[in-house]
């Protein structure tokens, strides 16, 4: 099967020209396909590495987009630690333009979608990666360092693409490779997604699993992790991961009873009578997750003209945090 992809790149913000401006980056997947051998894909099994991730959907249609967007920043930054690697989902353009313009995220992060609006034509919202730039660099930054050697500390940064997906609402797959300091040649995959919507479009979001996890098994590619909203809505949903041959981490550390794990239609009663459910996953392949957490939204206020203000929350969904080792 044939994987459609429209390439992409990540960006870094000039402080002298006061822009984004996109970073070289590794194509070690191209290498790696041509002179692929099994012992490319291993890797020192004594030596580890921790990454932490955070994935958000962050709810487009909800009054104040933007300022609510602003507070889940807020909240995700002014942590004891801020993620290594930040996911989010349905994100505007006015909501882009704002991340962009941020000066922590300016300061600390590389970002997706930052060189054009190309993901956000013809759809509402699309999702867009952060990644800290105290942990990934480019590929030719590394080199610069030490002459490509193993030995650095940070990951270096590999290709950026948007996976085509079959979908009635045009979602995709952001993903991005990241290469362990100590084996140039070996390529994890860092995928955000935003599965289809609602309970009819179960048999989208089958292929998109399957097609996903596909993706984290080409050659190459040791493994990675598939993080966001999921939107399994449905008994069948819940199997999906398993099917795949994935892990979910939610599941390995916390087990399938109870609604802890619950991210969406949480603390709020609904006309269509659906209760909490866990929407946004995170699921891995040749990775293992540590810990893992549920981020409740705070609320904002909503002004109503001639009417009492009211609070709603920063988003729909709970956000998702997890840490994993390599």
């Amino acid at each position: 099967m044939v994987t459609n992809r429209l390439w992409r790149t990540l960006s870094a913000f000039n402080r002298s020209t006061r822009s984004w401006e996109p970073i070289p980056l590794r194509n070690v997947q191209s290498q790696v396909t041509q002179r692929f051998s099994p012992t490319l894909r291993s890797i020192d099994t004594s030596w580890t590495q921790g990454l932490s991730l955070i994935s958000w959907n962050i709810d487009a249609f909800s009054p104040r987009p933007v300022s609510r967007a602003k507070l889940i920043l807020s909240h995700i930054l002014e942590e004891s630690k801020s993620p290594d690697i930040l996911f989010l989902q349905e994100v505007t353009p006015k909501v882009r333009a704002s991340l962009l313009d941020d000066a922590r995220v300016r300061a600390a992060f590389l970002v997706t979608d930052a060189e054009d609006q190309t993901s956000f034509k013809d759809v509402p919202f699309a999702t867009m990666t952060l990644l800290s730039s105290t942990r990934f660099t480019s590929g030719l930054d590394s080199q610069k360092e030490c002459d490509g050697i193993e030995g650095g500390e940070n990951f270096m940064l590999g290709r950026v693409s948007r996976v085509i997906l079959p979908s009635k609402y045009r979602r995709d797959a952001l993903c991005v490779d990241i290469i362990p300091p100590i084996s140039p040649g070996t390529v994890f995959r860092l995928i955000s997604v935003h599965l289809d919507s609602l309970r009819h479009t179960l048999h989208y979001r089958a292929q998109q699993m399957e097609i996903l996890a596909n993706v984290l098994r080409e050659p190459g590619c040791s493994g990675g992790i598939i993080a966001g909203d999921f939107n399994a809505i449905s008994p069948e949903d819940d199997g999906l991961v398993d099917k795949n041959e994935l892990v979910d981490a939610w599941v390995a550390l916390h087990g399938r009873a109870g609604l802890d794990g619950a991210t969406w239609g949480v603390g709020v009663e609904r006309r269509d009578g659906m209760g909490p459910c866990r929407l946004d996953k995170v699921a891995m392949m040749g990775l293992k997750a540590k810990e893992m957490e549920v981020l409740r939204p705070g609320t904002i206020e909503v002004p109503r003209p001639g009417e009492k203000p009211v609070e709603i929350p920063w988003s729909d969904h709970c956000g998702l945090k997890c840490t994993f080792t390599i």
